[in-house]
């Protein structure tokens, strides 16, 4: 069995920051994930994605991002159990928690903190005729390294963050870059979105609004795709590769059968603390939900900051927060 003060479900960024704000509380952190790796869906989806709105970083990778958060706890020697699920949580008689992964792995917490992203997720795939006969031969519904769309002609349908940010690196790096949108506005952020704007004006991209992927064509490899748009016949438009960036589909799992107040496939916290329905369980990121609820990682952060002051009085219920600094390892700490 481990035992821990904390226990974290979900490595990503939120879920590792997590352990920088518990250990400045000095309370140990132990963090499962399902994924081999720690990250998250920055590592397993988007390592290369330039994220922007990182506070002190004009802009930072995805995967450096989750290394630099490494560095950062790495001196609070949090422990990890990756490559499991977590199935089952069991109250003890003295209120701390018991949590079971799918393999035998138990771990002992006195507080749970749920910072497990949108939970198991897949891809929303469009509803396309054969499109999963060129799925991994020219289709794939994320971006694990530019380098393979170099000097390709690739098509990105979609309008929202994840569309728009390929849209604008890939334009350095692929021969042609066309984005295909249903609507005449996007639902990324403005800025994002008017620089798309400005790549389609100057001719660097080719943007087609009011525009919808309608099929897919190849020969045992993609090599044509269909589109339509408004009062226009469907044309055929040749292409190396498509990148359909319509979402992600969130589900809980196991999770959402341990009594938690669920909302639209997240979990509804107390602004205060970021405290749910259940004594000692925390939810943080985007897997929670609350009013004005934005998906930003800073917003994560902030979560995490807030949660592990509320955390404290379970782990040392006999101490009171001091707010006078020390500095061990080089790092300030209460």
């Amino acid at each position: 069995m481990i035992t821990t003060d904390i226990c974290i479900i979900g490595a990503g960024p939120v879920g590792l920051f997590a352990v920088f704000e518990a250990g400045l509380l000095k309370m140990r952190c132990h963090l499962i994930d399902v994924l081999p790796q720690v990250g998250g869906q920055l590592s397993e989806i988007y390592p290369h994605k330039p994220i922007y709105d990182i506070p002190g970083y004009p802009a930072v990778q995805a995967q450096q991002l989750v290394d630099n958060l490494m560095q950062q706890i790495e001196p609070f020697n949090p422990s990890f159990t990756l490559g499991e699920r977590v199935e089952s949580l069991e109250r003890q008689p003295d209120g701390s928690y018991h949590i079971g992964s799918n393999e035998g792995t138990v771990i002992h917490a006195q507080v749970i903190v749920i910072a497990a992203g949108l939970g198991s997720f897949e891809p929303r795939k469009p509803e396309i005729p054969g499109l999963a006969a060129f799925e991994g031969k020219g289709i794939s519904y994320m971006v694990r390294n530019p380098e393979t769309f170099r000097d390709k002609r690739i098509v990105i349908a979609g309008g929202g963050d994840s569309a728009l940010d390929w849209t604008i690196f890939l334009s350095d790096i692929a021969a042609e870059v066309t984005l295909v949108h249903r609507s005449d506005s996007f639902r990324g952020a403005p800025d994002s979105a008017e620089k798309v704007f400005s790549l389609g004006n100057t001719g660097k991209i080719r943007l087609l609004l009011q525009s919808q992927l309608s099929s897919v064509y190849g020969n045992g490899k993609l090599s044509h795709v269909g589109i339509t748009g408004k009062d226009r016949p469907e044309y055929r438009l040749e292409t190396d590769a498509l990148i359909p960036l319509f979402g992600l589909s969130p589900k809980l799992g196991p999770i959402a059968d341990w009594g938690l107040t669920i909302d639209r496939s997240a979990i509804a916290v107390d602004t205060v603390d970021y405290s749910t329905a259940i004594e000692r369980i925390y939810a943080i990121g985007d897997i929670n939900t609350y009013p004005g609820k934005l998906k930003l990682i800073l917003c994560g952060f902030h979560e995490a900051a807030l949660m592990a002051q509320s955390a404290f009085r379970y782990v040392h219920p006999n101490e009171r927060l001091s707010f006078k600094y020390t500095t061990v390892n080089g790092i300030n700490t209460f």
